[in-house]
């Protein structure tokens, strides 16, 4: 299996078949297990084999099926599935972080990655620094000495800048941090931080893995002590586990992810190139374009694929946003990204909007700035669908 590529990873591995032999994975929707009598109950409690299973909260067949397919695809030694992607980001803060430690992040987060970190974990006394994901001088004055962990989003949310993850991951590791990274943008297909100095990788199977918009989940991967020596306790006491049917889907849309993604991001460069430098646009934010700051990182980070979101920032503000997203036809208004269907959201009033003016402003998520997500419609009728509503602005 080793020797496998990706897309076949992501059809095959880790597959567990019943005595029946079924082709489709199958689910296993129990909360518990039987033992065979108290003795084996106690030794299952000292430690669980591979195939040995206690509660669902502690461990699924299904799941764990969903859990070694991601491993063997990351090129990790070890998985843990949770609820939802930001059950995920809670999970690697709250098991990794303890009151006094110190925890440096790029200031460019999801908004409620920022509430966790700004909020919960300031709440319990964890120092907290924000820097600029894209300067590396700006990590190097943050991570000082006796920084525990480092968290970034390998494409930054909106506004998709790309961070440099092995030079981060090399500053983090000579103070002795650990570096978790929220890679759910670039995706499996395009990037594997591990490879590039990265200790925890986390994702959104809601997003591209699932794919069609139909469940939630969230996945971390990493060093099988970190997975299983710090992750598993938490999760198992604090209840973010995945259900068994959720796993499920997320297996099934594994299957195609990678046709899904690569035609997606395709889509994603002829319309970000189409939009270019047209009058009601100031800024369209694509990481493919070969004008984009961060354009030679993408080359060499993300085989030099863009991802499958775009962002464009309206002349006009808000006013002319909203124009344009009530105008669209076959683009969706939704919070969710990488779905089969194009979604489109405004941040500064939804996933954003608990943010001050002022951070919003840092971070560039200005009024007039919308985000789309490309899904897997003809880009011959986005085209049309974008250019109609750019007309009604």
């Amino acid at each position: 299996m080793d020797k496998w590529h990706k897309r076949t990873k992501m059809v095959h591995a880790g597959t567990r078949r019943s005595q029946y032999g079924e082709v489709s994975e199958a689910i296993f929707l129990t909360q518990g297990f039987v033992y065979e009598s108290p003795e084996q109950a106690e030794a299952r409690f000292i430690e669980t084999g591979a195939d040995e299973f206690i509660y669902a909260r502690y461990g699924n067949p299904t799941v764990r099926m969903f859990e070694d397919r991601l491993a063997a695809l990351e090129g990790a030694e070890d998985a843990f599935a949770l609820a939802s992607g930001m059950a995920a980001v809670n999970a690697v803060l709250m098991a990794t972080l303890k009151s006094g430690d110190r925890v440096v992040a790029a200031r460019a987060l999801f908004g409620s990655c920022l509430y966790i970190l700004e909020d919960v974990l300031a709440r319990f006394g964890v120092e907290v620094v924000l820097v600029d994901g894209t300067d590396l001088d700006a990590w190097r004055r943050g991570i000082t000495d006796g920084t525990k962990l480092v968290f970034f989003e390998s494409v930054g949310n909106p506004t998709l800048e790309v961070i440099d993850i092995a030079a981060v991951a090399e500053i983090a590791h000579s103070a002795g941090a650990l570096v978790a990274v929220d890679n759910v943008f670039a995706t499996q297909t395009f990037s594997a931080p591990l490879s590039m100095g990265a200790d925890v990788v986390i994702y959104s199977a809601t997003k591209h893995i699932d794919g069609q918009g139909r469940c939630l989940g969230g996945v971390v991967l990493g060093s099988r002590d970190f997975v299983r020596g710090i992750l598993e306790p938490f999760i198992k006491h604090t209840g973010g586990a995945l259900s068994p049917f959720n796993a499920w889907i997320m297996l099934k849309g594994l299957e195609t992810m990678d046709l899904r993604v690569r035609a997606q991001s395709a889509s994603a460069l002829a319309l970000a190139e189409v939009l270019c430098g047209h009058a009601k646009l100031t800024r369209v934010l694509f990481p493919g374009l070969k004008d984009h700051p961060d354009a030679a990182l993408v080359k060499r980070q993300m085989d030099g694929a863009g991802g499958t979101v775009l962002s464009l920032e309206f002349a006009g503000g808000q006013e002319a946003a909203f124009r344009f997203l009530n105008a669209l036809n076959i683009i969706v208004i939704s919070n969710n990204l990488g779905d089969a269907k194009s979604i489109i959201t405004h941040p500064a009033t939804t996933t954003h909007q608990r943010l001050p003016d002022e951070q919003k402003a840092a971070l560039g998520i200005t009024p007039g700035l919308v985000r789309l997500s490309i899904g897997l419609e003809d880009i011959r009728d986005l085209i049309e669908d974008v250019s109609a509503a750019l007309d009604a602005v």
